[in-house]
């Protein structure tokens, strides 16, 4: 039984966050996320189903190599099949051949399952829980038991719902998880229902597994802490089926440092937001920018009496200090930003304008003219600082467009585009062609090629995220669109943006931006 303060955190990731729409982890990508969710102070991993599939078979034999510091690897399955011996049951061997200290056994707790689905009697499933679980604690396996479609079970049949847990007691089972299979349960619903459990099972470890069907996963997880129990399920990021599973990442904090519960050491608590990043990024999924404590925006001040409070002090908008887990906080420029957050980055690049200044007002209204025509900065701070040198006049063009031109190469072989740049620099004519993987790619060849003659330092530019948005969809192919391309030359990364109806324009906007800025950075800023 845990500690009054301390909570389990079991994480189903690498299982129940795998049967998402569009997750498909290698075996070496479980393998990452088993070592990060260990070093992260993780008390149980659900790694997978070896009765399931050969990736999970070959998981769990190379995993055994690795030496856990934190964690404790759990292999999920079923309660024996019907009519089956448990030591014939095929699902239970892949179970033992896993060879995990402990295992998770999922069993029904909804009479209309056990009819239904299961098509045999309750006290057949009743005993097919009692069997699995016994025959698994003779091995010696600290045996979690997943009490499936609990809450509507209980709902439906109280007495039999209950019922499923005093047999997987009886047999042993370590914990009772009860699981909103579903995800359609209500907070209050869950915390009455939880609390009557843990009064039930005095000692007993009581966990919860919340789906998030109604949106309400998070707090039904919290609501069954606050009702007793002391081990949550749930996955990185919330993946999972349908709508997902209970978020980690929002569930730790938010019993942690909001409710003064014990998940994880308090020095990781600062790893949260990478953690979060770099699950994402293994399962080829885009962040959530807008993800409590761990968004891009979770911390982030547009609004100008916002961005003003939160200079005088954080927390008149802030709930928390965003480095606490990890995070950073931002202050985006935009029309609404307020005249005090656009003069402090004016300022950053000629300390003598004030407030007061005609030069202030005129990038200001500049920016919100800009805006209404579907321009961005509070992303592509680049371009704002080459608008901002423009109106102060301290920008000199280090080249003059005379014309581009575009192909596209049908029927394409090798590359699909290819663009024809001339440009002048100093009096001095240029022109270059290049191909390309598409009109921008082959544009941007072409204008690199024609400028690295003039300008050596641009050879060490490259693009590292080109975004295109359509802002007026319903003016269909006449619909204008923001094109949004990030550059690095490997010290330094930023991002510029180009508003048009033409895509490749946008497109040529944002990158002429992009290697002005860095020539201005070496050439004028130094």
């Amino acid at each position: 039984m845990a500690d009054k303060k301390e909570i389990i955190i079991y994480d189903s990731t690498l299982r129940d966050g795998a049967q998402a729409g569009g997750i498909s982890y290698t075996l070496e990508d479980k393998l990452k996320i088993v070592e990060r969710l260990d070093k992260f102070g993780v008390k149980f991993i659900e790694a997978g189903n070896p009765g399931s599939n050969i990736k999970d078979q070959e998981f769990f034999a190379r995993v055994k190599k690795m030496k856990l510091k934190n964690a404790t690897l759990i292999a999920f399955g079923s309660t024996r099949r019907v009519g089956i011996d448990v030591k014939d049951d095929p699902n239970i061997q892949s179970l033992i051949v896993a060879d995990t200290e402990a295992v998770a056994i999922f069993g029904k707790s909804w009479d209309f399952h056990v009819k239904e689905v299961l098509k045999t009697t309750e006290e057949e499933n009743l005993q097919m829980i009692y069997d699995t679980i016994k025959y698994l604690k003779s091995l010696g396996k600290y045996v979690v038991f997943d009490a499936e479609h609990f809450f509507d079970g209980y709902k439906n049949n109280k007495k039999y719902a209950l019922e499923t847990l005093k047999v997987a007691k009886e047999a042993g089972a370590d914990s009772l998880d009860l699981c909103d299979t579903n995800g359609g349960t209500f907070p209050m619903d869950i915390y009455n229902i939880t609390k009557e459990v843990v009064e039930m099972f005095p000692g007993t470890l009581i966990g919860i597994h919340c789906h998030n069907d109604t949106g309400m996963a998070v707090a039904n997880s919290i609501m069954a802490v606050l009702a007793g129990a002391r081990q949550v399920q749930g996955t990185i990021n919330g993946y999972g089926e349908r709508c997902g599973n209970a978020d980690l990442i929002t569930l730790i904090p938010n019993l942690q440092l909001k409710l003064g519960f014990k998940c994880v050491p308090d020095e990781n608590i600062k790893h949260l937001t990478s953690l979060s990043r770099y699950v994402a990024e293994i399962a080829n999924m885009i962040p959530n920018e807008r993800a409590p404590y761990v968004g891009a925006y979770a911390f982030t001040h547009k609004a100008g009496m916002h961005i003003d409070a939160v200079k005088k002090n954080p927390a008149s908008f802030e709930h928390i200090n965003p480095e606490v887990v990890g995070n950073t906080r931002r202050i985006v420029l935009s029309e609404v930003a307020g005249r005090s957050t656009i003069l402090d980055k004016i300022r950053e690049i000629d300390p003598t304008v004030t407030k007061d200044s005609p030069v202030t007002k005129d990038i200001i209204d500049e920016l919100k003219r800009l805006e209404n025509e579907g321009y961005q900065f509070e992303s592509a701070e680049a371009s704002f600082e080459m608008l901002i040198r423009k109106k102060l006049g301290l920008y000199q063009p280090f080249f003059t467009l005379k014309e581009f031109k575009v192909l596209i190469n049908e029927p394409a072989v090798e590359y699909s585009s290819s663009a024809i740049v001339k440009i002048a620099v100093d009096g001095v004519t240029a022109i270059t062609a290049a191909e390309g993987d598409g009109p921008v790619h082959a544009l941007d060849s072409a204008l690199r090629k024609a400028l690295e003659k003039f300008y050596p330092e641009l050879k060490e530019v490259h693009l590292v995220d080109y975004k295109v948005r359509v802002l007026n969809a319903e003016t269909a192919t006449a619909a204008k669109v923001r094109v949004l391309i990030e550059s690095t030359d490997g010290k330094d990364t930023w991002t510029t943006v180009g508003v048009s109806t033409d895509i490749v324009n946008a497109s040529w906007i944002a990158l002429v931006d992009s290697l002005e800025y860095k020539l201005c950075k070496e050439k004028v800023w130094e």
